[in-house]
């Protein structure tokens, strides 16, 4: 699928996972003139470091995805609370359902259908749900991934990882997570870059294809 001039919804758990998932596949399809859509599900309010604002992390996605390029009204802020996402299974279902029939992208991206989290793991089931009958890519985190196919490949220039980079560094309060350095997405940027004979990309598992 080219991803110029289509309608790509990504499905993020936590604010931020969006971001390092596949940050680079959105610089690069909002550049070719896609329309993207980003969905937080938890902005993990119970869980900030201490001594800063319980909602500064609907602050940062706000700022990461304006830097991505997302278009203010293309953002969706939920409220879930982080790690018992499981324990509303049927809201999540209900909101990914208006968000299909709102939207209609042409590919969705999720986490993994592998991921250890649990809130991960719900987020994914409940969209295979509600988007059982449009194309799914599953982006990784290998901190959460034993087992990840590399199945779909993104190529990418540099300056769409720079902008991944500029994204996530909005994150000022989880700068202290290694996954969040600059040596760290560029290498596996690179990794992965290697396996299809490319300088980067970012790679996929493939849930579901439609031609």
């Amino acid at each position: 699928m080219d991803l110029k001039d289509k309608k790509l919804l990504i499905l993020a758990p936590h604010t931020d996972d969006g971001e390092l998932g596949c940050g680079g596949t959105i610089a690069k399809a909002i550049e070719t003139g896609s329309e993207v859509y980003y969905a937080a599900f938890s902005t993990a309010k119970e869980s900030v470091p201490k001594g800063m604002p319980s909602n500064i992390l609907e602050i940062e996605v706000r700022e990461a995805t304006k830097r991505l390029g997302i278009a203010p009204e293309h953002l969706r802020v939920f409220g879930y609370t982080v790690r018992k996402l499981n324990y509303s299974r049927q809201d999540i279902l209900e909101d990914l359902v208006k968000l299909r029939n709102e939207i209609q992208p042409d590919l969705v991206f999720i986490p993994s259908l592998n991921d250890l989290h649990q809130d991960h793991s719900t987020l994914s089931m409940e969209a295979l749900r509600a988007f059982k009958n449009f194309s799914i890519l599953s982006y990784e985190l290998p901190w959460n991934n034993i087992n990840f196919t590399t199945q779909c490949f993104s190529v990418l220039e540099r300056r769409h990882l720079e902008r991944k980079l500029e994204a996530l560094a909005a994150y000022g309060s989880q700068k202290m997570r290694g996954y969040m350095s600059e040596e760290y997405i560029f290498s596996l940027a690179r990794t992965r870059g290697v396996q299809i004979g490319r300088q980067f990309a970012e790679c996929f598992e493939v849930v579901r294809w439609i031609l």
